[in-house]
């Protein structure tokens, strides 16, 4: 394959080409980067001083195993085999072992994308130059990136300490030659993946299976595509608010930039200019309709309810982005100082607390989007045809959308559930508490998918209210917005079948193909 040479250090390093690539350092890589990576197939290189770091940690494991040192995980077994000796003879054996044991994960495969986030992530961790591995370790994950290489890795089996164990094995079986991956859409024995590709497979060498599992970074991949997405379906729900306000005809006021100067969160600021600058030039904003005096408060209270959602998720993505550039494995070198310590950086709290945090967000879009869609389909409080249908009785219209929206708001409350609550002991008691933080990823990531469903269907009952109210002119967002919708969806003058409808603007909201067309002509936070 080209850009694989064959080095003496790293059989399947790749040379640092342009600046197209990402480079890894361990320490700057950003959200935007593992989208890159994840979704856009962006190429990947080890920067040249992540290069000297491996060398020189990796140089440290040699020595201590020749000098018979006693390091957990090197020397010995792990979890609550931690006093079990293990020769020198036996180390190689012990960290195959180690992959094979634990290569015990159920459930559905982790798409390829999330897949893709969690072997450049663990990649980026061992070229902080703290976890002993050898620079072929790194040179093979960033090979399989570069060739699409993609293991199957089941979602299930995470308790989120002592890293993402089970999960990070599969990726690794890979790695050796074993298990299964994806390669241009087929699923094949690694083996033959990494061959079609010229990838060797590697043989770990001391500490390198315990580095390259002991880590969070499965649970890290799910929460950096969760919050990635969480902010751009945020934004749509300040559009579908938008364009709900223009359709019953709201009152304004409440996004006025002199009630948020009072109360001045960030997040609560930025909604309100957002739904500004999308009503802007339209006839709510210069006529409002009389007798509004206050409205619901899934109307009224759209920037503080969307503006809290949105600070929480700029807490996620600090946490993410902290985590994303962190050695998590263990024990850890030091080679300055000549020292191993062992420590906890693997154990997943800091994230499954954030991911807890992002889905309640999540959920909470959806719940007043989904408190908003039921006001356009009242007519006592929409002043439009009941179910947004000309001919009721005979047409149900959009009565169903809401039906549906309130079921996935239901689940959405069932997963928002923190389970970073949660802790049950593994490795005969050893590993006593564990953060859950791969549920909370996964749950986030439903809860993501349930919130998109929820505004598309606001965005299509809104447009539909659009029709029937006939303003005559829309706000410069909501007229974008509008028009991209009945692109897409025309409007609804008889029954017909709804799903078709509202998978269209589900698809408009989830490929983030809505939010950047109507930011060309209404800025937006």
């Amino acid at each position: 394959m080209a850009g694989i040479s064959s080095v003496a250090d790293g059989r399947n390093e790749q040379k640092v080409e342009t600046e197209s690539e990402v480079l890894l350092d361990g320490q700057s890589l950003t959200i935007g980067d593992v989208v890159a990576v994840a979704r856009h197939e962006k190429r990947v290189a080890l920067s040249p001083d992540a290069r000297e770091r491996v060398l020189e940690s990796y140089e440290m494991v040699q020595r201590l195993v020749k000098e018979q040192s006693t390091v957990y995980g090197v020397t010995t077994g792990f979890g609550h085999l931690c006093n079990v000796p293990i020769s020198a003879k036996d180390a190689r054996a012990l960290q195959r072992n180690l992959i094979l044991s634990h290569s015990a994960g159920v459930g559905p495969a982790l798409e390829e994308s999330v897949v893709r986030a969690v072997m450049l992530l663990r990649a980026n961790a061992l070229a902080k130059g703290h976890s002993g591995v050898s620079l072929d370790i790194i040179s093979t994950l960033i090979a399989m990136l570069n060739a699409g290489v993609h293991p199957v890795i089941p979602a299930k089996g995470s308790v989120g300490a002592s890293g993402d164990l089970a999960p990070l094995a599969h990726m690794v079986l890979v790695m050796l030659g074993e298990g299964e991956a994806i390669h241009q859409g087929q699923r094949l024995k690694g083996r033959d993946a990494l061959e079609m590709c010229g990838i060797c497979p590697v043989e770990l060498g001391p500490k390198e299976g315990l580095a390259l599992i002991n880590g969070t970074q499965v649970m890290t991949a799910l929460g950096i595509v969760t919050a990635h997405d969480g902010g751009n379906v945020l934004r749509a729900a300040d559009i579908a608010a938008a364009m709900t306000f223009e359709a019953i005809g709201a009152n304004p006021d409440a996004f006025d930039a002199r009630v948020h100067s009072l109360r001045p969160h960030q997040g609560q600021a930025q909604c309100a200019s957002n739904v500004r600058s999308l009503l802007e030039y339209g006839d709510l904003c210069s006529t409002p309709r009389v007798g509004r005096v206050q409205d619901p408060y899934s109307l009224r209270c759209v920037p503080q309810v969307h503006g809290a959602c949105g600070d929480a998720m700029d807490f996620v993505r600090r946490v993410l982005t902290t985590e994303m550039n962190s050695a998590t494995d263990n024990p850890l070198l030091f080679p300055s100082d000549g020292l191993v310590m062992s420590g906890g950086n693997f154990h997943g709290e800091p994230v499954a607390i954030a991911l807890d945090i992002l889905g309640i967000a999540l959920a909470e879009i959806a719940s007043i989007s989904e408190r908003r869609l039921d006001k356009l389909l009242n007519s006592v409080v929409s002043e439009l045809p009941i179910f947004l249908t000309p001919n009721s009785g005979l047409n149900s219209g959009l009565m169903l959308t809401q039906y549906t929206a309130a079921a996935l708001v239901n689940e959405n409350k069932v997963l928002a559930s923190p389970a970073s609550v949660d802790s049950i002991p593994t490795s005969a008691g050893q590993e006593d508490h564990v953060s859950m933080g791969a549920t909370a990823a996964r749950k986030g990531w439903d809860i993501l998918t349930n919130t998109q469903y929820v505004v598309a269907m606001e965005l299509l009952a809104a447009a539909q209210a659009l029709d029937l109210r006939q303003l005559g002119r829309l706000g410069r967002g909501v007229a974008v917005a509008y028009d991209l919708i009945r692109s897409k969806v025309t409007p609804l003058v008889e029954d017909r079948v709804l799903a078709p409808d509202i998978e269209q603007v589900f698809l408009l909201v989830r490929s983030g193909e809505l939010v950047e067309k109507v930011r060309e002509v209404a800025p937006m936070f």
